[in-house]
């Protein structure tokens, strides 16, 4: 007689096929729809990844930590002005779309050319988390202008109690552009995009998406 297997341990054992795969493909990197069948995505699987990502690596429903971002601001380090800043409401629930239920999961910036000449920028987040403690935060943030890759940013949010108010800097070193590739990003607006997955105790549980125009005026920088 042979023995019937649960659903978590086909589950696993899909994941340890694509994992093998993941590890014997060295070169060529991680296909985007690999991980769209994994049940658990980790961040050695995300840092893979040779472009953007076209799908929502996760569903809304894997943040059951109720980690919500209530206030976001960018300031350069070097005059500290501050170059955008955006804060929700207090009280304000987050936004449900029954037709769209990844709305409130992308953003638009908008940015003037000397955006591209920064070196270093902060970034200050606030956010609160829910009745469940969150063990090693972390964020991993993949640019890329069309298939080429820009920068990738790793930081870590360490651990957050529950039903806690959170805030953190953390700074950005941006990548040196040469001539013709900021004259390209600037020429060609939302070519550039970016991928923020989110980790706890090292599983997916947010992943958030962008993309940025860089011939915009000294206005509003989101939209």
């Amino acid at each position: 007689m042979s023995a019937v297997q649960s659903p978590s341990s086909q589950a696993q054992q899909r994941d340890d096929r694509l994992n093998n795969k993941v590890n014997a493909d060295s070169e060529g990197g991680l296909v985007e729809a690999d991980l769209l069948q994994m049940d658990q995505i980790r961040p050695e699987h995300v840092l893979r990844l040779k472009k953007v990502t076209e799908n929502y690596l996760c569903q809304p429903e894997a943040n059951v930590y109720g980690i919500d971002f209530t206030r976001f601001k960018i300031r350069d380090m070097e005059t500290n002005a501050t170059l955008f800043e955006i804060a929700k409401p207090p009280g304000q629930p987050v936004p449900v779309d029954e037709h769209d239920p990844n709305v409130g999961r992308f953003v638009r910036y908008q940015f003037t050319p000397e955006f591209l000449k920064l070196r270093h920028v902060g970034a200050t987040v606030e956010f609160t988390v829910g009745a469940t403690p969150v063990k090693d935060f972390r964020m991993i943030e993949r640019h890329f202008f069309h298939e080429k890759p820009l920068k990738t940013f790793d930081f870590e949010f360490g651990f957050c109690i529950p039903n806690s108010k959170n805030t953190c800097e953390h700074i950005y070193d941006f990548p040196q552009l040469d001539d013709n590739t900021i004259r390209q990003m600037v020429t060609e607006p939302y070519a550039t995009r970016s991928d923020s997955f989110y980790f706890v105790d090292g599983r997916l549980v947010m992943h958030n998406k962008a993309d940025y125009s860089y011939n915009g005026n000294n206005g509003d920088n989101r939209t």
